[in-house]
Order: C-alpha cells, then sequence, then structure tokens
C-alpha cells in the first residue's frame, strides 16, 4: 500500500505542476487575439464574453488562390489578423495536424506574434482529470492529459518555411500504464502485454517536423513536403487533439486506432499538391507505432506509405478520403501488417458568439494475417461565450478486447460508446480559458462480453463511466 500512495502523490506532483505551468505560460504572452466574426465591426469597448479565439477569417479568406507571400499581420484591428498557412496561400486556420485539413472557418486558436521576420504561434493545453471507469473491467485514477505547440514560418527563397514541435508531459502525469477507458484497446505499457481498457499516455516528443511550400505557376497552386521524426503521415482526419469538434472532450476515441493513431510517428516524409480547394498527398513512413520508452526518439524505419485527397467545398467543410499500408504497427503483434482507409467530413457553423462543429469518421483495418474490422465515430462540440456542450457516439468492430489470451483468433465483438460533456469557463482573457467540466458516458456491449467470463472479466450491462476535470487553454 505504502507503494501505490507513493506512486499517486508522485503522479499528483507532476499533474499539479503541469497544470501550474499550463496556467503561468499563457500570462507571459505579449501578443494576444480575441476570437471575432470579421462581418462584425469591433465594439468600442471589449465585451465582458471575450472569447478568446481568433476571428473567422477563414469566411472571408477562401478566394485567397493567389497571394503568395501573404504574411501573418500583427497589430491590426480585431477581426482582421491573417496568419499564412504553411502548406498553400490560403489562412493557416484551414491547417490541422501534421498536414490534415480543418474548415477553413475554424478558431484558429493560440498566441501570435511577430519577430525578426517570422511569424510565431503558441499553443496548449492541460486537463487536470479525476476518471472514474465502470464495472469490473474499469478502475479510477487522477492524471493530467497536455500538450504544449511551437510553430514558426517565414518566407524563404522562392517558398515558404514553417518549424512545428509539439510536447507533452503525459509520461509523467500520466504514467506509463496510461489512464482508465473503457473499450479502448493499442499498444502496450511494459512491452509484454496489451493495453485493454486503458488509454496510453503520449510520448513526450509527439511532433518536430518542418515544411517548405513553394508556388507553381500563376493559378496559386503550391507544392509541398513535410517531414517530421516524430511527425504525422497523410492518413486519416485531423487528429482528435486537434480538431475543435473533439478536442474539449477529454476522453480519447476508441476508435483512435482506427483513424488518427499515426499522428505519432517516429519518421515520416510526406510530399503533397494543392490547387485551389484541392489536395492531394502522399507519404512514407514508419509503420510501428510508439513502444512503451515514452521519452525517447525512436529509430525511422520508412517502411510503410499512404495515399491523401482532400477536398474543402466552403470554407464551412472539409472532407478526405485516405488509404494506407502500415507494416507491423503493433509491437506486439510484429508479424502483423495492416491496411487502413479512412474517409471522414468536417463541418463548422459559426455562430455570433462561438462555433459549433462536427466531424463524421470512419475507419478500416485490414490485417495481414487476420481479419478487416470497422470504427464510425460522430462527435460535435458548440462553444458560446464561457459555455462548452460536447458529445461523441462510437460504433466499433474490436476483436483486441480478449487481449489476444487465448488459442486461435480472437473474436470481435461488435460494441459501442455514447459521451456527453459540459464545460464552464470560469475565466476568459482574450486567447486564454480555464473552466471545469464534468462527463458521463455509457457503453453498449454484447452478451458475450457483458456475462460471460473470457481472458478478462466482464463488462456488466451498460456500464457508465463519468470524468470531472479542470481545463485550461490558449
Amino acid at each position: 500500500m505504502g507503494i501505490r500512495v507513493m506512486r499517486r502523490i508522485t503522479r499528483l506532483r507532476w499533474s499539479a505542476l503541469a497544470l501550474a505551468f499550463w496556467i503561468a505560460l499563457p500570462l507571459a504572452g505579449q501578443e494576444h487575439h480575441q476570437h471575432q466574426h470579421p462581418q462584425e465591426p469591433p465594439p468600442a469597448e471589449p465585451p465582458q464574453h471575450e472569447q478568446g479565439m481568433e476571428g473567422h477569417e477563414g469566411h472571408d479568406m477562401h478566394n485567397m488562390q493567389g497571394m503568395e507571400g501573404m504574411e501573418g499581420m500583427e497589430g491590426m484591428d480585431h477581426g482582421t489578423h491573417v496568419m499564412r498557412g504553411m502548406l498553400g496561400p490560403y489562412s493557416m486556420s484551414r491547417e490541422a495536424s501534421g498536414t490534415a485539413w480543418q474548415p477553413e472557418s475554424t478558431p484558429h486558436l493560440g498566441l501570435h506574434t511577430m519577430w525578426n521576420g517570422w511569424h510565431l504561434m503558441t499553443h496548449g493545453f492541460a486537463n487536470l482529470v479525476y476518471d472514474h471507469q465502470g464495472s469490473r473491467r474499469g478502475d479510477e485514477k487522477l492524471f493530467s492529459e497536455n500538450m504544449l505547440m511551437g510553430m514558426a514560418s517565414r518566407d524563404l527563397g522562392p517558398g515558404h518555411l514553417g518549424l512545428r514541435a509539439m510536447l507533452s508531459a503525459e509520461p509523467w502525469t500520466i504514467g506509463k500504464n496510461g489512464y482508465p477507458l473503457l473499450l479502448q484497446t493499442g499498444e502496450t505499457a511494459n512491452g509484454v502485454t496489451p493495453l485493454i481498457d486503458r488509454q496510453h499516455p503520449h510520448d513526450m516528443l509527439m511532433e518536430l517536423a518542418a515544411t517548405w511550400s513553394v508556388p507553381v505557376g500563376t493559378a496559386g497552386d503550391s507544392a509541398f513536403v513535410y517531414v517530421g521524426w516524430p511527425g504525422e503521415p497523410a492518413l486519416g482526419p485531423a487528429t482528435f487533439m486537434h480538431r475543435l469538434s473533439g478536442m474539449e472532450n477529454p476522453e480519447a476515441p476508441i476508435g483512435h486506432h482506427w483513424l488518427d493513431s499515426t499522428h505519432v510517428t517516429f519518421g515520416v516524409a510526406t510530399l503533397g499538391y494543392i490547387r485551389g480547394n484541392w489536395k492531394l498527398e502522399g507519404s512514407v513512413f514508419t509503420g510501428r507505432e510508439p513502444d512503451e520508452h515514452r521519452a525517447d526518439l525512436e529509430s525511422p524505419k520508412m517502411d510503410s506509405w499512404s495515399l491523401r485527397a482532400s477536398w474543402q467545398p466552403t470554407p464551412d467543410w472539409s472532407l478526405q478520403v485516405s488509404h494506407g499500408y502500415l507494416h507491423s504497427p503493433e509491437q506486439l503483434e510484429p508479424e502483423v501488417d495492416t491496411r487502413r482507409t479512412t474517409a471522414s467530413a468536417i463541418y463548422n457553423h459559426p455562430l455570433s458568439d462561438g462555433d459549433w462543429q462536427t466531424t463524421f469518421a470512419w475507419g478500416r483495418n485490414d490485417h495481414n494475417p487476420g481479419g478487416s474490422s470497422d470504427s464510425f465515430l460522430l462527435e460535435s462540440t458548440a462553444q458560446r461565450r464561457r459555455h462548452t456542450l460536447f458529445g461523441r457516439f462510437e460504433r466499433q468492430e474490436n476483436d483486441e478486447l480478449e487481449g489476444h489470451l487465448i488459442e486461435g483468433d480472437s473474436e470481435a465483438f461488435l460494441v459501442g460508446k455514447l459521451s456527453l460533456g459540459y464545460i464552464y469557463d470560469f475565466v476568459q482573457v482574450e486567447s486564454r480559458r480555464a473552466g471545469v467540466g464534468i462527463l458521463g458516458s455509457v457503453a453498449q456491449v454484447p452478451e458475450g462480453l457483458a456475462h460471460e467470463e473470457h481472458a478478462l472479466p466482464s463488462y456488466g450491462e451498460h456500464p457508465v463511466s463519468w470524468m470531472a476535470f479542470l481545463r485550461v487553454r490558449m
């Protein structure tokens, strides 16, 4: 008991330090921008319900093709701030994780400044979470999710250079065993047994990447290269931590390893071409997912590939389809390769005092040797002034819930999950927010998992879980 108590105290200290760091860091920012719709004139005095996010510059900028060399402009009136995209001649608000797109009308979060010709941006969040997962398969834990991201860009020669770094303290604030999350599978805590009903922590180094884009012709086309160690290949939608519809939910999707688990890949190179609102790109990358050592850099293998097509029919929509071959992605099943196919649609609806974004995504894993399985996700988040409502529904075929501890092929179970949550922001200072939230979820499991004993305990009928959390972000 003494060892367990000491571990909890240590984890609590790390969580408190991370939370204090995230609260203090934005206070040092010197340049801030409000979230305001460009069609609205700036008020004479700032309203009490400052939104803390930038304006929806995407509405006025979806016809910006051909505006090469467009730089972010500091010191302009509220609602007219522009940061050029790293990959093409459009607003940075179109770009999400890796080289993925999101609707251009999405508010562009973060603190921005100019320095010696560089446009600099900082963005991050931290959640201090108490997690209670129901049933005999569940557990409880106090932990902190967190991420800090820095970006820098400038013109270089005939093109535009972009640099990105993303760090996390989760190896210490969550720990190698991850946090309890019913129906979640993927990766390992110790290199020997799989993580089941738990979500793994992110690596300390989540992204170290560079981009360089150049204009092509006179029609506003552009070509780009992206390299990362680690980085994110052209596969799947924008990852859940970076899309507005999912970033406020402290739970990782249970379909993470069907959709966007490659967002931390140790070795990736992507080539792409953009024409107007279309983007075609291909990647070579390391197929193996990160191992249990979360604070190191793993050797790049570059043994896998992917292709992705993206389209923005309007500033409020972003669609993509992608396919990839992942060589030996799971450390505990090195003989199994996976072909992953995904399709997604993200819709952002700007409101007079916030945003409402919804994502629908489908992913399929075809294992060789092995069978195929599908995962569906529908999530939505509405933010208005100090209030945020969010929800997620998932339906999935999962053959990993028995832990591969039985002879022969594991049975694939059709499972589902519904989560609903709310956040109230008690602090809003321009681009900085602090709030308290609550999340409740209910899982749907088939008869075989609800009552019968397999390699692991049963879930019971409709297990209920909940999380209470403190969230800060900028």
